[in-house]
């Protein structure tokens, strides 16, 4: 069952409480109501996915109440503070290279090696945000591929029984989601227009490309990489045997003969399975190069629940891997 909270001083801590315990809530925004999940927590991030039947793994937008606490999970530029200045809070969520110290789970960032980040506008969300005390993944509440929810009603008729509440503060002023905007490489790049728009941040940025123009190079961006997180060691899919120089994935009862084994669920539970997706990715590659393996074995993934999600993440990371990056 999912519960209406009313957004005043009692009800905000009360969500915070939740967020920080892994539950899932709804909470609006100034531009739409986010599907909140603590971004440090692999099985929340999971949830989130699940909750909105999201067909793949895109990286999450994390929320935070100021620009400092959200600065500190990424490394930043000039452009980036400038744009803070000028934009935050408010609908404008900046992509930048993930940060030494960032606590953002893998999940969340879709294995990549960057982060989105916003500091969203409105006393109740950064109260919220700054009684979690941590970051908060708010893909839009709606089931994958329905309208953006505007008002707490909008989330309950769409998610109604699959998240743990809904912080109504009223309907959002925007209505639209925020703008995207890359600034992981040379040059600032529009990934999604949004609630600032392509002219306000011209006026700060100079020229701003966009990836549907073609008459020049443009920089590689989240999301539109075959591959996101591959790993060192070759990927083999659909593994229906493991060989004695392979690292295995398993999902289920595993297979005999692997040496080095990562379960993602015995149990073979999808949600589960895709927690623990890239922690295993990583600790295989990194343990079987150490022990010297030639590669890793992927069983077989449920289609069912988060099952395809999973199945597309595995096919990414076991695609032609980027040798270089275009410069403008």
């Amino acid at each position: 069952m999912t519960i209406l909270i009313r957004a005043d001083a009692e009800g905000i801590s009360r969500a915070a409480e939740m967020l920080r315990a892994g539950k899932l809530v709804a909470f609006g925004t100034e531009t739409v109501y986010g599907l909140g999940g603590l971004a440090t927590s692999d099985a929340a991030v999971a949830r989130i996915f699940a909750a909105k039947g999201r067909p793949r793994f895109n990286p999450l937008i994390s929320h935070f109440p100021d620009a400092d606490s959200a600065f500190a999970q990424v490394r930043t530029n000039d452009l980036a503070h400038k744009l803070a200045e000028v934009f935050w809070p408010g609908p404008l969520t900046m992509i930048l290279p993930r940060g030494p110290g960032a606590t953002v789970s893998d999940l969340a960032a879709a294995g990549l090696d960057t982060l989105a980040i916003r500091v969203p506008r409105g006393d109740v969300p950064r109260q919220l945000l700054r009684e979690v005390g941590a970051p908060v993944a708010g893909p839009s509440a709606n089931r994958s591929g329905a309208i953006s929810p505007s008002d707490a009603f909008h989330v309950l008729r769409s998610l109604e029984g699959r998240i743990d509440a809904i912080l109504d503060s009223g309907p959002c002023a925007v209505g639209v989601e925020s703008t995207v905007l890359d600034l992981s490489s040379d040059v600032p790049v529009l990934l999604r227009p949004g609630g600032t728009t392509l002219e306000q941040l011209t006026d700060v940025c100079g020229r701003v490309y966009q990836p549907d123009d073609r008459t020049e190079a443009l920089p590689v961006s989240p999301g539109r990489l075959l591959s996101h997180y591959a790993p060192e060691l070759p990927l083999r899919l659909d593994a229906h045997e493991v060989g004695p120089d392979e690292a295995l994935l398993a999902f289920g009862p595993a297979l005999p003969g692997g040496g080095l084994v990562w379960n993602l669920s015995e149990t073979g539970n999808t949600e589960e399975a895709a927690a623990r997706l890239y922690a295993g990715l990583r600790f295989l590659d990194a343990e079987g190069q150490r022990r010297g393996l030639k590669g890793l074995a992927a069983m077989p993934i449920s289609r069912t629940g988060l099952g395809l999600a999973i199945l597309d993440r595995l096919r990414r990371a076991a695609g032609p891997h980027p040798t270089s990056r275009p410069t403008p």
